[in-house]
């Protein structure tokens, strides 16, 4: 009987430490932690007084612009930044871990943009293809392995000289606000 009662306890105690084994893989997850997620484009000067194709095309790339990888959070909390500088093509590219301090990164909830500039003579930022605002990653253009791998299109900077000017003033500010004085 007492053999019984031995081999008993050991069925208890194993079944029991089975359930607290699947408690702990439900709560902190039992999924592989592994994989990256890879971004990469261009960054080119547009001259906006040349012809519109040749606008559109770019006219250079630029070497050591700044730009940014932010990733939130389902809370619109900020759970990952990192930044890049482009190579002599104008050519960014970064590579993030898909799990952060044991959280995913949701792809789609990661936006990249232009930070900066180091050329004086192509230093504004635009927002044409999202370069000013960010692109949310989108489209999944490679997956390789537990690499997802994402391809942006060109981000542009122009010159001085194309940057739209301000043409509110002091006097446009007081009437819009009902102030005459």
């Amino acid at each position: 009987m007492a053999a019984v009662n031995k081999v008993m306890m050991i069925m208890v105690m194993l079944i029991a430490a089975t359930f607290l084994n699947l408690a702990v893989a439900t709560t902190y997850g039992d999924h592989d932690q592994s994989g990256s997620i890879h971004v990469s484009g261009e960054v080119w000067c547009q001259d906006c007084f040349k012809p519109y194709y040749k606008f559109v095309e770019g006219d250079k790339p630029i070497k050591g612009v700044k730009v940014s990888l932010t990733c939130m959070d389902e809370r619109s909390r900020v759970m990952y930044y990192k930044s890049d500088l482009t190579d002599e093509k104008g050519y960014y590219e970064m590579e993030v871990e898909r799990y952060v301090y044991g959280k995913e990164l949701k792809a789609n909830l990661c936006r990249v943009r232009l930070v900066s500039s180091p050329d004086p003579t192509c230093n504004v930022i635009t927002n044409f293809a999202g370069g000013k605002s960010g692109v949310n990653l989108q489209r999944l253009t490679e997956v390789y392995g537990d690499t997802l791998k994402y391809k942006l299109g060109h981000f542009f900077f122009t010159t001085p000289m194309c940057e739209k000017p301000d043409t509110t003033t002091a006097s446009d500010d007081h009437q819009s606000n009902g102030n005459n004085y």
